[in-house]
C-alpha cells in the first residue's frame, strides 16, 4: 500500500492558484465562482492529506459564510476522515468535495485537471 504523505512540488502551484481563486473570488462576492475553485482545489490536492483536510476547511468556512447548514454538516465528517484516506491511498478519485455529493463517489475529472496531472508526472 502506498501511504501519500505530501504533495510534489510539480502540483502544488497549481493546487495553490486554485486556492487563490478562490480567496480572490470570495473577497470579491463571486459565491459560485469561489466555490468552483474549491472543487477544483479539492481534486487537485485529495490524494495528499493536508491539501484534502486544507480545501474541506475552506469548504466548512464558506458553509458558514453563506450560512448554508447542509454545507457545515456535511464538511464537519470529510474534514475529519478526509485527510487519513488521503494518507491511505483511499479516496474517491475526482470527487468535488461539497456536501451535495456523496462522500465516497468517484466523478470524472475535467480534461484541464487531467491535464494538471500530466503536467505534474502524476498520469
Amino acid at each position: 500500500m502506498k501511504l501519500n504523505t505530501s504533495m510534489p512540488d510539480t502540483l502544488r502551484p497549481y493546487f495553490e492558484l486554485e486556492i487563490k481563486a478562490y480567496t480572490t473570488n470570495i473577497r470579491k462576492g463571486n459565491l459560485q465562482t469561489a466555490w468552483q475553485h474549491l472543487e477544483r482545489a479539492h481534486i487537485i490536492g485529495q490524494a495528499f492529506p493536508y491539501e484534502h483536510s486544507y480545501a474541506h476547511w475552506k469548504m466548512l468556512q464558506f458553509g458558514i459564510k453563506i450560512k448554508s447548514a447542509k454545507e457545515i454538516v456535511g464538511q464537519i465528517p470529510r474534514l475529519l476522515v478526509g485527510g487519513v484516506k488521503s494518507f491511505v491511498g483511499k479516496v474517491p478519485t475526482g470527487n468535488t468535495g461539497g456536501a451535495n455529493v456523496s462522500a465516497l463517489k468517484p466523478m470524472p475529472i475535467a480534461n484541464d485537471i487531467l491535464d494538471i496531472f500530466k503536467k505534474a508526472g502524476l498520469v
